[in-house]
C-alpha cells in the first residue's frame, strides 16, 4: 500500500540537506521548507534542484501561505509558487483569525494552481485544545469537499501541540472520530517525534502517513515502518514459531 512520509527541512545547510536527499531520498516523498524559511534561505534553488533530481515533491509550511494572505500579498505567494515549481500549496489558518469556512474556500482557490494540502489545527496549543472531535471531522471534511489532496493533522514541529496534547501524546478523542468518519489514506498526521510516530504506526499500520519528520529521523521513521526498532517489532513481524534455542559456543 503506498504511503507518503513528508520530510521538513527547518533551515538546514544546502550541503547536509544534499546529503541527506542523496543518502534517505528513497524514503522520502514529499520536502516541506518549514513556516517562512524558504525566504530567507540564500541558496533555496540549490535545494530544488537536489529535489528535483531526486524526483521528491516539495511544498513551503502553510504559515508562509497565511503571512502573505494576512498582508493581503497573496498573488506574490502564487508567484513564489510558479517560479520555484512548488508541486503542492499548503493551506492552513494555524496562526491568523481566519474561519474554517473562509479557509475551505481558499482550498478551492488554491486548487485552480496546484494540489492542495490544507492542515487541520492550530499552533496554539491551548486554542487547539477547544477543537471538539466533532469540530475535527467538520473541518476535514469541509476541506476534502473543497478539493484538498490530503487533509494534514497539526501538531506543530514540536508534537505538543493541535492533534496531541501538552504531554506529547495523540489526542485519542480526536483520532478516533476522525478515523470513524474519514478514509486515513486522506489524512497526513504531522508525527515530528518518536512516541508519535510509534503511537501512528501501532494504531495504522505501516502504510499510515506521516509528516514534520526531521531529516535526521528519516531513517528511524523507515526501520519503525519496518518493524526493524523495538518499538514495533512484535506488532509488524509475524513470528517464525517456537523460537531456535541458542547454539552451544563451545570454549577452548
Amino acid at each position: 500500500m503506498s504511503r507518503t512520509t513528508m520530510m521538513i527541512d527547518p533551515g538546514l545547510p544546502t550541503g547536509l540537506f544534499t546529503d541527506i536527499v542523496a543518502s534517505h531520498g528513497q524514503f522520502v516523498d514529499l520536502v516541506k521548507f518549514g513556516w517562512g524559511t524558504a525566504l530567507v534561505t540564500r541558496d533555496l534553488d540549490r535545494k530544488i534542484a537536489v529535489l528535483r533530481e531526486a524526483g521528491i515533491g516539495f511544498y513551503f509550511g502553510g504559515t508562509l501561505f497565511e503571512h502573505h494572505l494576512w498582508r493581503g500579498r497573496l498573488d506574490e505567494f502564487l508567484a513564489l509558487v510558479d517560479s520555484t515549481g512548488a508541486t503542492h500549496i499548503e493551506v492552513s489558518n494555524g496562526s491568523i483569525p481566519l474561519e474554517q469556512s473562509e479557509k475551505a474556500g481558499y482550498v478551492r482557490r488554491m486548487t485552480r494552481y496546484r494540489p492542495v494540502l490544507s492542515e487541520v489545527g492550530y499552533k496554539d496549543a491551548e486554542r487547539s485544545a477547544r477543537l471538539k472531535p466533532a469540530d475535527w471531522v467538520e473541518a476535514i471534511r469541509q476541506d476534502l469537499d473543497a478539493g484538498a489532496e490530503l487533509v494534514i493533522t497539526e501538531t506543530r514541529e514540536s508534537g505538543r501541540s493541535g492533534m496531541a496534547r501538552p504531554d506529547g501524546q495523540l489526542r485519542d478523542d480526536v483520532l478516533a472520530a476522525v478515523l470513524a468518519a474519514v478514509a486515513p489514506e486522506r489524512l497526513l498526521f504531522e508525527a515530528p517525534t518518536k512516541q508519535l510516530q510509534v503511537e501512528l504506526i501501532r494504531a495504522l499500520g505501516p502504510s499510515v502517513n506521516l509528516g514534520n519528520v526531521a531529516p535526521s529521523d528519516v531513517l528511524a521513521v523507515e526501520t519503525l515502518r519496518r518493524g526493524l526498532r523495538g518499538d514495533t517489532l512484535l506488532q509488524l513481524v509475524p513470528a517464525a514459531g517456537e523460537l531456535p534455542q541458542p547454539r552451544t559456543i563451545s570454549v577452548a
